[in-house]
């Protein structure tokens, strides 16, 4: 195979630097599936992953990408063939596997799900990992008795980012009235409501953590943030309510006491996209491919290898909005 384009990250010292290469199918990490990626997405781990002390990559020189859609080349894993559409999100993708910012990437077969009637390979990316993240936060809070025939007054925090715009648009097409879409900035509100909330907050409102229970305003919330956010959030949940956490963006501590759990029978959701059993990831790829597909209306913007740069900066300061895909095949 002829040399192609990568996005390789490299630390030297203390000095962490990343930027478009030519590469060999050599320096791809080891896998039974070889695959041309057509679309990749850049999401909040990616961000991290090309930081320094980012916590995300643990041997370098790293391909970043924590997911991609492509065509396979060859493999030898039975289950697939040469020529099929597939998707790859998760596992140790972009952390200690070469990832998706690549024209190509080989994988282990067991990380890949075909992809479903209803998706291009293009809207697999529309998705993409914080999609899935999304799909996976409202399966577990619907699990956990949320359900659109009783009205339930739903928060979802992050609401403009990659998880939570895709989550504002699921919940609206599913039958969901009463969503609550929390913002940090005006620009956001117009289009929090564009994505499907019917109301918007920002995060004084939400008030202070003073006391271990607070009036009881929401009966789930899909957090996207974490920190102090939750934190404020789990003392204003109703009774036998339940909070999804997927993200970390607002911090890792969580200040709270065992009242809202005791006392009002609180459930607290973790909600983990990369470690998914490849068993479950096949319903829910069906489920965003069928009646949760919001793929053409999702709020996207499409960017070339060379142009991830500018998008990693926009996420690092806050002002990255909705899904921003990476088409590979006009690297």
């Amino acid at each position: 195979m002829d040399l192609f384009k990568a996005i390789v990250i490299k630390q030297q010292e203390d000095e962490v630097t990343y930027g478009v290469e030519q590469i060999s199918e050599d320096q791809l990490s080891q896998g039974d599936a070889l695959v041309k990626v057509a679309y990749s997405s850049i999401n909040y781990k990616d961000m991290l992953a090309v930081q320094k002390k980012g916590g995300v990559i643990r041997d370098y020189p790293m391909i970043p990408g924590i997911d991609f859609s492509g065509t396979v080349v060859h493999t030898a894993d039975g289950r697939f063939q040469q020529g099929q559409e597939v998707i790859v999100t998760g596992f140790e993708m972009g952390m200690s596997h070469t990832g998706g910012f690549s024209e190509y990437a080989r994988v282990p077969a067991e990380w890949i799900v075909p992809l479903p009637d209803g998706l291009s390979l293009k809207d697999a990316m529309v998705f993409g990992t914080a999609g899935f993240t999304a799909a996976l936060s409202i399966q577990a809070l619907e699990q956990n008795g949320m359900d659109p025939k009783n009205n339930p007054e739903l928060l979802v925090t992050g609401s403009t980012g990659g998880v939570g715009s895709v989550a504002l648009q699921i919940l609206s097409k599913i039958g969901y009235p009463n969503i609550t879409a929390l913002v940090r900035k005006d620009h956001q509100v117009d289009v929090a409501k564009s994505l499907g909330a019917s109301a918007v907050i920002f995060p004084d409102d939400l008030g202070e953590l003073k006391k271990p229970l607070n009036k009881q305003k929401f009966d789930y919330v899909l957090d996207t943030v974490g920190g102090d956010v939750a934190s404020v959030l789990i003392p204003q949940i109703s009774y036998g309510g339940s909070m999804s956490m997927c993200g970390n963006a607002a911090g890792l501590q969580l200040t709270a006491t065992v009242l809202p759990f005791i006392l009002r029978g609180v459930n607290l959701l973790g909600i983990d996209s990369v470690n998914v059993p490849i068993e479950k990831r096949g319903a829910i790829w069906d489920k965003m491919s069928a009646d949760w597909n919001i793929t053409q209306t999702t709020l996207t913007d499409e960017v070339s290898l060379e142009q991830i740069p500018d998008t990693i900066e926009a996420i690092k300061n806050g002002k990255h909005l909705g899904r921003t895909i990476v088409n590979c095949q006009n690297a």
